[in-house]
């Protein structure tokens, strides 16, 4: 993990998305896919504002790593702004590769991505993640686990909940 230029009461944002597999990793029918992971994950790490992101040790992403189900894969990220987030996200080559989703995904029937506020420094774990998912599919958007759509600040995550 990077260090942060904004001192000790930095915060970064931390992402999760998980995505049903419609096929094994091993299909022809997912090697678009599978082609782009070590481009889109080398832009990543090189990004403007990318801080970290979940890898298995000694791969260069987490694709075997399938805490919800053989079939459902999992990406996590840390980055210092909602702004450097988006421009990977919706500006650069990622994009592309999200346009074929649907080839080799399932449609979602329940929120598939969740971000949340972390201390700069902070590494996520898995555990925690999977929790901020389970937050906003059960209660929705809320400071505490968002979306692009469902954004909250850093100042709102930090807030005490309303009594």
């Amino acid at each position: 993990m990077t260090a942060s230029p904004h001192g000790p009461a930095a915060v970064h944002l931390a992402q999760l998305n998980v995505a049903k597999l419609r096929y094994p990793l091993e299909d022809p029918r997912v090697a678009p896919f599978v082609e782009a992971l070590d481009p889109v994950n080398s832009a990543a790490d090189g990004a403007s504002g990318f801080v970290w992101r979940l890898t298995e040790e000694g791969e260069g992403d987490a694709t075997a790593m399938r805490p919800l189900g053989e079939n459902v894969i999992v990406n996590m990220s840390v980055w210092e702004s909602r702004q450097a987030l988006w421009d990977f996200t919706y500006r650069s080559g990622h994009l592309e590769v999200m346009r074929g989703r649907r080839d080799w995904f399932e449609r979602h029937v329940e929120a598939h991505m969740v971000l949340w506020w972390v201390p700069a420094g902070h590494v996520p774990s898995v555990e925690e993640a999977l929790g901020r998912l389970a937050d906003i599919r059960e209660h929705g958007p809320s400071p505490r686990a968002f979306t692009f759509t469902s954004f909250h600040a850093a100042a709102e995550a930090a807030s005490p909940a309303p009594a």
